[in-house]
């Protein structure tokens, strides 16, 4: 393929030079285009900045101002008020935040701002309530009248340099600027051509412009993504044959009689779902997603009796040993005085066990297997696997998805989370599987109530509630973030925290302690004496995080809780309230910086957790979208999951659109599809025929 000019070296353009060249490498800009692709930060609209004296009551506006006084106290209940006041050249207004203490350390006396809002008026002044601010550099401070467009730089790099360079790659290059969409489709669509919304992004002349260029070039980033997952998932639909496994009213209703209670409306809705995917020839790919305590594990039992019915065996992969044993308790169980041949298979087995398991796998004697990754290893063998369920997912890794696949036939496969997944991730990470989501919770199930204790009257509070708790019957977990002492002094770690609390506050008590370094054994028998009453309290780290069940468990202590992040925590707080009694989940935290205490505020207003996981998602990022890294930068360009999510759901829509239609084979989208190929071709593991 014939290089294009915009893969030029930075230092050979105009204004650049080897050592700017070096300062923008540190920014990941090597190429003429690495440089016209990279977006600004944001830009400062200083077309639409007035002077105090022309402000409205309630009207949104904006001005500038510098910061000559900043100060906080406390209110009624518990709240806090903090206060600045901005000289506005000869006059002055004030802002004003409610319980954001950490806006004082914000904003240092001689700081400039642009400051955005409603304001009214008090005692003559005029005030803005939590306003949008942005910080002027000093580069910007005496700007006026123009929209500036800002970039994050590295140290050494000034801001009019950098645009300049800009600039002059865009006057030498943007010629070579080729629109992979057809010319119809940008009229279909009212699209920009590239070359243009490249130019509007970088020096736009209103914010309309910045905002069309700056949503080109996303899109386009987003859509290559979006085409690439759908082709995969025509891919999968071509490939994958399964064997159809169907229901009859009979075999619904002898699975329906093993469950003691009824479904609610969210699981005979999913149950419908995967059985009308499994009974397809083609291999179900679906992702079951539910919040703590919606009852997913029903919907996995009923499909995976359904393909017993159908004399297929099937797999229940969990990916830690206490979860597959929790889950293997539960099936047992239920299945107790059935003829369902069944095994659990982990690392942990002993040698004869395993043996025995790995014989009745080969022969298909065996019909259920619950266990670890020990069951994808080269030495399980199936006889006919029909159904494969992952659980919570987002522990593994994609890839292993299809290591169930035999070389004429693949399992139908249900993954499974009940760590609720922001919306942009589940089109991006999990874009190729079909969606079934549950949001409510069985009859009867309570909601937790959540608090942070930071000071030490907080504490000694809530000492006093848990003994009360306790005193009438309640259990309690605590739950630490290490397992020893790493050697800080922290008192962070299960040991630490048993040692002193039951010396203290739990010295009456019956106290057990739990952790994964223990064996399988030691750790089964302390979770049979929770569950049974014989402990009034577990301390454990994060090992009851899935799958622990213990009804009567309805108080937490999360210790160093700012240590964990907001989806875990929302995981454990759904361990208790798992019966008919009220959860009380404590947030222990002596940091209260800005970022801890926003985190954990959260969990205090959210008591569902897909509400949690958006905002861990904006907290957070989203890592690495497709899970073949545990670490790392995501496949996109320019897009931000975060910021972004109204782009992606019209990309995906015309990704959709474009790939059912086999628009995208037709020939005037031959360059579109080819640069997704280049692209995603190994990440996605598509062929180049698509």
């Amino acid at each position: 393929m014939q290089p294009s000019p915009l893969d030029t070296q930075i230092q050979f353009i105009k204004g650049a030079g080897p050592d700017r060249a070096a300062l923008l490498s540190r920014l990941d800009i090597r190429t003429a285009q690495d440089l016209l692709w990279r977006l600004p930060r944001d830009i400062l609209d200083l077309t639409q900045v007035v002077s105090v004296r022309d402000l409205k009551v309630d009207e949104l506006a904006t001005v500038r101002g510098e910061v000559v006084e900043a100060d906080g106290r406390p209110l009624k209940h518990g709240r806090t008020l903090t206060a600045a006041l901005f000289r506005c050249e000869t006059d002055f207004v004030r802002g004003l935040w409610f319980n954001q203490p950490w806006m004082r350390r914000k904003l240092p006396v001689g700081s400039h701002w642009l400051i955005s809002g409603k304001p009214k008026l008090s005692q003559r002044r005029f005030e803005f309530s939590h306003p949008r601010l942005q910080l002027l550099n000093p580069d910007d401070i005496d700007a006026r009248g123009e929209i500036l467009t800002r970039y994050g730089l590295t140290e050494g790099l000034k801001l009019d340099e950098y645009k300049r360079v800009v600039r002059n790659t865009l006057d030498e290059f943007s010629e070579f600027i080729v629109d992979p969409l057809p010319s119809s489709i940008l009229d279909e669509w009212k699209l920009p051509h590239l070359r243009d919304a490249i130019r509007m992004l970088h020096f736009p002349l209103t914010v309309e412009d910045y905002e069309r260029g700056t949503s080109r070039v996303i899109f386009d980033d987003l859509l290559q993504f979006e085409v690439g997952v759908f082709l995969r998932r025509r891919v999968w639909d071509r490939t994958c044959q399964a064997t159809p496994i169907s229901l009859t009213p009979k075999i619904d209703q002898r699975i329906r009689r093993l469950f003691p209670f009824e479904l609610t409306n969210g699981q005979n809705r999913a149950i419908g779902e995967i059985a009308s995917d499994l009974s397809r020839p083609v291999a179900m790919h679906r992702l079951l997603q539910a919040d703590v305590g919606s009852g997913k594990t029903v919907i996995a039992i009923y499909g995976m009796l359904m393909a017993i019915a159908a004399k297929q065996q099937t797999v229940l992969m969990a990916p830690t040993e206490i979860l597959a044993w929790q889950h293997w308790n539960t099936l047992d169980s239920m299945l107790a005085h059935s003829q369902v041949k069944r095994t659990l298979l982990t690392g942990n087995i002993s040698r004869g066990e395993r043996q025995a398991a790995l014989a009745g796998i080969a022969s298909g004697e065996i019909q259920l297997i619950v266990g670890t990754q020990a069951v994808i290893q080269e030495s399980v063998r199936y006889q006919n696997l029909g159904l494969v369920v992952i659980d919570e997912q987002h522990k593994f890794g994609v890839l292993q998805r299809s290591r169930f696949a035999s070389e004429d036939r693949t399992p139908h496969v249900l993954v499974m989370t009940a760590t609720p997944i922001p919306r942009s991730l589940c089109l991006t990470q999990y874009g190729d599987l079909s969606l079934s989501l549950i949001t409510e919770k069985p009859p009867g199930r309570q909601l937790v109530v959540t608090s942070r204790v930071t000071t030490p009257q907080e504490q000694r509070d809530m000492w006093t509630f848990l003994q009360r708790q306790m005193a009438t019957g309640r259990q309690l977990y605590v739950i630490c973030p290490l397992i020893e002492d790493n050697g800080n002094g922290n008192l962070g770690s299960v040991e630490q925290v048993y040692e002193k609390l039951t010396r203290d506050q739990l010295a009456n008590y019956r106290v057990g302690i739990l952790h994964g370094r223990m064996e399988r054994d030691e750790q089964k028998e302390v979770m049979n004496q929770f569950r049974q009453g014989k402990l009034q309290a577990l301390i454990s780290t994060t090992v009851i995080e899935v799958g622990v069940d213990v009804a009567n468990a309805t108080l937490m202590l999360i210790m160093d809780a700012q240590r964990f992040g907001l989806s875990q925590l929302h995981q454990l707080r759904g361990r208790i309230s798992r019966g008919r009694h009220k959860g009380y989940c404590f947030l222990h935290s002596s940091i209260d910086t800005e970022e801890a205490q926003a985190r954990l505020e959260v969990l205090e207003r959210c008591p569902d957790g897909f509400s949690v996981s958006e905002e861990d998602f904006k907290l957070r990022g989203p890592g690495d979208i497709l899970g073949t890294r545990q670490h790392g930068q995501l496949p996109l360009e320019v897009a931000d999951l975060t910021r972004d999510a109204k782009i992606l759901e019209l990309a995906r829509a015309r990704a959709e659109e474009v790939v059912s239609s086999r628009l995208i084979d037709s020939p005037e989208w031959a360059p579109f599809k080819l640069m997704v190929l280049n692209r995603f071709e190994k990440l996605m593991d598509l062929p180049q025929t698509g």
